[in-house]
């Protein structure tokens, strides 16, 4: 639910859960979540927001505060007390995000308090130096079409200042209920991978492409086709450009074995027919990624652990499976294995 981060809002029921106290590497999780977002949003400009100012100044700038002007007889010394609201970069929101990068800084691996640190440097050259907001203004925060963007930096923040994230156990805190229906257990598995190899490795020269659709190499058609032909939909694509490699990901969330006419189990068909379009569909693409793209089936753990794999007309297919019953650092271990990288690397 951490790296899925927005499935998370969509929520339905509500009833009352407790709250589990820092779960593995809780910090290192929320700090490594938080230097993404925040490294996201200082590539594209922190948003800016009005502040209301009042000053004594020189010339008459918003309204002027009479009451304030004549008791201190500031005309007589050539200025005036204004009333205005002021664009600055200074707002509650980057003050609040400033603030939790700071707490993090002092509970977290060295590596990431290094990064936490550099953060807060680089807000505070920016001009983020006001004090930490209280949460009356937190609270009522608004986000527009224009600075929705950081509204998972704030999230994020937020968690590190409640260090904690919630359970199913029945507790006294008043939270909402996720829903209970498998299609939004598959959408929350598939955005948590997609959000963990988005935050994990887009700092390491990946590059992160959930939910890409792509096209058949179709040459000519006829009239009616083109609003019937189905379209192909990856689940996660990731491309290192230094190595010219590409992994088509596909995320299910069921076993890969099934019953079959002739055997007692076997990989699912209809599957290894997907995947292998995906990868040869797109070989005659201007992208030399796709010519020796790999695809990967990525499933849950059921029963046992799988790590297979097979050559098909230049295309290497992976069957792997995710302990998801596993530790937080089991986890992270098994998806970094299959793009071939060691978690020590990525947090010491």
């Amino acid at each position: 639910m951490l790296y899925a981060s927005d499935l998370f809002r969509q929520l339905d029921a509500s009833g009352d859960r407790s709250y589990e106290d820092n779960p593995d590497d809780l910090p290192d999780l929320i700090a490594e979540i938080l230097t993404h977002e925040v490294e996201r949003r200082l590539r594209r400009n922190l948003s800016y927001g009005y502040q209301f100012r009042h000053k004594v100044l020189g010339r008459v700038r918003g309204r002027i505060d009479l009451l304030h002007t004549e008791a201190h007889q500031l005309l007589q010394r050539g200025v005036v007390a204004c009333r205005f609201d002021e664009l600055t970069i200074d707002t509650p929101r980057n003050r609040y995000v400033r603030s939790a990068l700071e707490v993090l800084s002092k509970l977290v691996s060295k590596k990431l308090a290094h990064r936490c640190r550099s953060l807060v440097g680089s807000l505070r050259r920016q001009g983020v130096v006001g004090e930490r907001p209280g949460r009356e203004e937190t609270s009522v925060e608004r986000y527009g079409r224009h600075d929705a963007v950081d509204r998972k930096m704030v999230d994020a923040a937020r968690l590190a200042f409640e260090m904690a994230i919630p359970t199913e156990t029945s507790g006294s805190r008043h939270l909402p209920l996720p829903y209970r229906e498998i299609n939004w257990i598959r959408r929350l598995y598939e955005k948590g991978v997609a959000g963990f190899y988005d935050v994990v490795l887009s700092s390491r020269g990946w590059r992160v492409h959930p939910g890409t659709t792509i096209r058949w190499p179709v040459t000519d058609m006829s009239s009616r086709v083109g609003s019937i032909l189905p379209t192909m939909r990856t689940d996660i694509v990731l491309d290192y450009v230094d190595t010219d490699r590409r992994i088509v990901i596909d995320t299910k969330f069921n076993s890969f074995l099934s019953s079959g006419w002739y055997r007692n189990e076997g990989i699912r068909s209809g599957y290894i027919y997907q995947i292998y379009a995906y990868l040869r569909s797109q070989e005659e693409s201007s992208d030399p990624l796709d010519l020796h793209a790999e695809g990967m089936f990525l499933h849950p753990a059921v029963g046992e652990m799988f790590n297979e794999w097979v050559d098909i007309q230049g295309h290497r297919i992976h069957f792997r499976t995710v302990d998801l019953a596993a530790d937080t650092q089991t986890i992270r271990s098994q998806l970094l294995d299959a793009t071939k990288l060691q978690a020590d690397s990525i947090l010491d």
